[in-house]
């Protein structure tokens, strides 16, 4: 079982950024996929941002533009640039290692845009 941080949620203004960050106890982090997913209220889990082993990144319609995904394999670490936030991206944002089907969870983060 993976033990995977997540941290970087809160509240912001419309048009703000939030920075969240990923950090699972993994001993070869670097061969895993890594994704950032959300959940609003009343809605099913969706894909954010995901970026693979080589650092290729793939992002949802709606985000892009405006998140980018990175990883620094030295640290372990994934990050979730969020920037020029909007009240539709409240929701609680889950760091995914290894793949939605398979892969393990992180707890979630709050992530809520309003003024």
């Amino acid at each position: 079982q993976v033990h995977i941080v997540e941290s970087g949620g809160g509240l912001v203004q419309p048009g703000g950024s939030l920075r969240l960050s990923c950090t699972p106890s993994l001993s070869i982090f670097s061969i895993y996929p890594i994704g950032w997913y959300r959940q609003a209220p009343g809605k099913q889990r969706e894909l954010v941002a995901a970026i693979t082993s080589y650092s290729s990144t793939n992002y949802a319609d709606s985000v892009k533009g405006r998140f980018t995904i990175s990883r620094d394999n030295a640290k372990n670490t994934v990050v979730l640039q969020m920037n020029s936030l909007k009240p539709d991206d409240t929701a609680v944002y889950y760091c995914n290692v290894g793949g939605p089907e398979y892969g393990s969870w992180g707890q979630g983060t709050q992530v809520t845009v309003s003024s």
